[in-house]
């Protein structure tokens, strides 16, 4: 499997070790001065969290390449992946040359953290257009399982079909989602939430760090296991979701009308980040994405072992 990755920021970095981590000839391209340092740095950080899923490590970074242009690093590639920034003009023009210099048969996926492939191809032939999709990963995507595969108007069912077979044999847990909206559904949900996270620092009622904890220490932990509908689900007791819906949820659902409209003036945004600044700036993001990693390569692993006990006691 050749594989191509545009863009070398902190997405593309992830991608670039987790495809070598599977075997994969990876070409690496970004207009960076200190791309070779960037890779080799990436590789040596990431080889550990990688080795902790169970992948040999050894010799990634042996297939991991530069290349010196867009052309060069999509030349023979079956797979590519970019990265490029939030900017519809940019990816039309980045798809348009990928789309003419990667061979005819290559899957052109899009790392798009808001922005609908349909976007930015409509200036492709209708060839060309079949071959594009979003491939939205969550960061780091050599740690976080989830990829958000959503086809565009003009994506062919082939290419969902190859791009879901793709993210599965390199470890990753795809949902193929069926209609465009900005933000997909994984960046709409976190907006959602942090749109009332801003509100309640806003109003005074907790800091930063003590929303953080409020999360981590509840929400967090249930949905890393369940997810709100099965939560929800379980919280109705015997009575299931019917039950939540129709008695608690209710009375759940009489706040939606309450919840926050944060203000977005500079003075109260700039308020939120010297609160978060005061609360997380005495550590270094080097420190931050360190525990970060630690703890959730930590609750992956806790999560597989635990399918893996279920599994063998459903079969006993």
């Amino acid at each position: 499997m050749r594989t191509a990755v545009i863009g070398a920021g902190t997405i593309g970095l992830s991608w670039a070790a987790l495809f070598a981590a599977h075997g994969a000839e990876v070409r690496v391209t970004d207009p960076r001065p200190d791309l070779a340092d960037a890779v080799r740095e990436a590789l040596t950080t990431f080889g550990p969290h990688l080795a902790t899923q169970g992948l040999d490590v050894r010799g990634i970074a042996d297939r991991v390449h530069l290349a010196d242009s867009v052309a060069e690093a999509v030349h023979g590639a079956d797979i590519v992946q970019e990265n490029g920034p939030e900017d519809v003009e940019l990816k039309r023009k980045l798809f348009a040359e990928v789309a003419r210099e990667a061979p005819a048969h290559a899957l052109l996926l899009s790392s798009s953290s808001a922005i609908p492939s349909t976007a930015f191809t409509g200036d492709l032939s209708t060839e060309d257009a079949a071959r594009v999709l979003i491939g939205h990963p969550f960061n780091p995507p050599h740690i976080m399982p989830l990829v958000e595969v959503v086809p565009g108007e003009r994506t062919a069912e082939d290419a969902v079909r190859r791009a879901v077979e793709f993210y599965r044999s390199v470890g990753r847990t795809p949902v193929v989602e069926r209609k465009e909206l900005p933000g997909f559904v994984g960046n709409r949900l976190q907006n959602a939430l942090q749109r009332e996270a801003v509100h309640l620092v806003q109003q005074g009622v907790v800091t930063p760090a003590e929303l953080d904890t409020v999360i981590t220490n509840s929400l967090g932990l249930r949905w890393a296991t369940v997810g709100p509908f099965l939560g929800s689900h379980l919280g109705g007791g015997p009575g299931g979701y019917r039950h939540m819906s129709e008695h608690i949820g209710a009375s759940m659902r009489r706040m939606w009308d309450s919840l926050g409209t944060p203000s977005l003036s500079p003075e109260s945004q700039e308020r939120v980040i010297e609160a978060v600044e005061r609360d997380y700036g005495g550590s270094s993001y080097a420190e931050l994405t360190k525990t970060r990693d630690r703890k959730q390569l930590a609750v992956l692993s806790a999560t597989t072992a635990s399918e893996k006990t279920t599994g063998s006691e459903n079969q006993s």
